[in-house]
Order: structure tokens, then C-alpha cells, then sequence
């Protein structure tokens, strides 16, 4: 299977993706939504996502599942951060599997986070991993997803103007998708027209009304983005909440089309 095969599996020609991510146990282990790691594939699977973004765990134990739903993405994620406040005082990055791997587990795309609130040693290092992935990623036509995020802090200004900074170096270790918390809607017009490079919005944790998320994907989609990923603001919300939710920011990424 070629690059372009994979990416357009990810990111269709023909609307906007949506993208759920149901990988947070490798962070957050059990959270309200995910109590049971397999159900939001067969609860979700056909209100009208076009694919999920999940952990090796999960995979494995839904191969029957998606080999009946072949329409959906997997988007496999390959690393786990622990938060630069907790115990010692600093974060901890790393990879919990290989591209090689996901390429064996039949997946879509892989994705790593990027958090950059981290000691410039740590930087550096994290820099030379994505490089690694990248490679290996290129070597067996696979995307990379990379998710520059600041972790832990407010959504300030200057945290929105630093991740924004970031992507920027994503670009340059040579990610093929970025994924970004929403800045603006300018500001994702600029990103997508200055790096060329297709860029997915992070839905983040539940917040706000349902009009307030879909507030927010609209104004992704007519900024030029290529796809959402949002989890929380759905399955985390009351069902009938969340079946809303996504019903009206589905009805919002058709219409819409894509070169490449």
C-alpha cells in the first residue's frame, strides 16, 4: 500500500475527516466514556465518523470488528507522555511500539504527540525521535500524525502563539499530517496556506455547549483544514448530547472537497 493510498484512507478527497480518538487510556487509564476500551467502536461505527484513533491494546482486540467495517480509518498511536507536573517534576516521553509494527497491524496512519513544555535536552530528543519515525514512515509509506501541544497549560495567547510556533517545526521533521488544538480560525488559514502540509484540529476535552463545538469545527473546515479529531465532546456528553453533536458537525464537513 502506497503513501497516498494510506493518506487518502485518512484524510478523504471528499470531505472533511472525523477523526474519534478513544487512545486516552494511555494516559488517563479509565475516564468516564472509556470505562470499556472496546465500546465506542460498535457505539459510533456507523454515526457517520470516518474513523478512530487508538492504542495497540485496541487493535488488537477489535481486528474482526474493523475487517467488517472496512470503511474506517484506524489511526494507531505509537508513544505515551506523562505530565511534566506530576512526581519528579518532569515530563516523560516515549514510544510503546514501531512503525514496522503498525504497518504489520494493517493500520492507516500513526500518530506521536509533541509536547514542547519540556527542558531543551528533552527537546532535542524528541526532535531526533520524530526524525526516526518520520524515516521509518517514509521507508514503509505510512503517515505520521504529529501533535505539537504545550500539555497542561491554559489556553493563553501565548500558549496558542507557541503551538502555532511548533507546528511550524513538526513541518520541518517532516510530519505528513499536523495535528493542532484550534487557534482561530486566521490562524489556521495561515498554517494550512504556509506549510502546505494537511492539518487536523484537536477537539480537546469536553467544554462548552454543543453550539460552541460546532461553532469551532466550522470555522476549522472554512479555514482550509483537512479533518477534526474529537472524542470527548462526544462521548463523554449525555448520548442524545452527543449524537446531536456529531450529526451537526458531520452535516458540516461535506460539501467540502480536496485536491490532494
Amino acid at each position: 500500500m502506497s503513501m497516498e493510498y494510506r493518506m487518502r484512507r485518512t484524510l478523504p478527497n471528499d470531505r472533511a475527516a472525523i477523526i474519534m480518538p478513544v487512545d486516552h487510556g494511555l494516559i488517563f487509564d479509565r475516564i468516564k466514556g472509556l470505562e470499556t476500551p472496546s465500546a465506542p467502536f460498535p457505539a459510533w461505527a456507523d454515526s457517520d465518523v470516518t474513523g478512530f484513533m487508538m492504542t495497540p491494546g485496541q487493535v488488537k482486540q477489535t481486528e474482526g470488528f474493523f475487517a467488517a467495517h472496512p470503511h474506517l480509518t484506524r489511526v494507531l498511536t505509537i508513544d505515551t507522555y506523562y505530565d511534566y507536573r506530576q512526581l519528579d517534576g518532569a515530563g516523560s516521553h516515549s514510544l510503546i511500539t514501531t512503525v514496522e509494527e503498525a504497518v504489520r497491524m494493517g493500520v492507516d496512519a500513526v500518530k506521536m504527540l509533541f509536547p514542547w513544555n519540556m527542558s531543551r535536552v528533552e527537546q532535542a530528543a524528541l526532535c531526533e525521535r520524530v526524525g526516526k519515525v518520520v524515516t521509518a514512515c517514509d521507508a514503509w509509506d505510512i503517515p505520521l500524525i504529529l501533535e505539537p501541544v504545550i500539555i497542561g497549560a491554559p489556553r493563553s495567547e501565548e500558549v496558542v502563539a507557541e503551538e502555532e510556533r511548533v507546528a511550524r517545526i513538526a513541518y520541518d521533521l517532516g510530519a505528513h499530517i499536523i495535528k493542532i488544538a484550534f487557534p482561530g480560525r486566521e490562524r489556521t488559514a495561515r498554517l494550512v496556506a504556509e506549510l502546505g502540509v494537511p492539518l487536523v484540529i484537536a477537539g480537546g476535552p469536553l467544554s462548552g455547549d454543543v453550539s460552541e463545538t460546532v461553532d469551532a469545527v466550522g470555522q476549522t473546515i472554512d479555514a482550509g483544514a483537512r479533518g477534526i479529531i474529537v472524542g470527548r465532546n462526544i462521548w463523554q456528553r449525555d448520548r442524545a448530547e452527543g449524537e446531536r453533536v456529531l450529526k451537526e458537525i458531520a452535516a458540516l464537513t461535506r460539501g467540502v472537497s480536496f485536491t490532494s
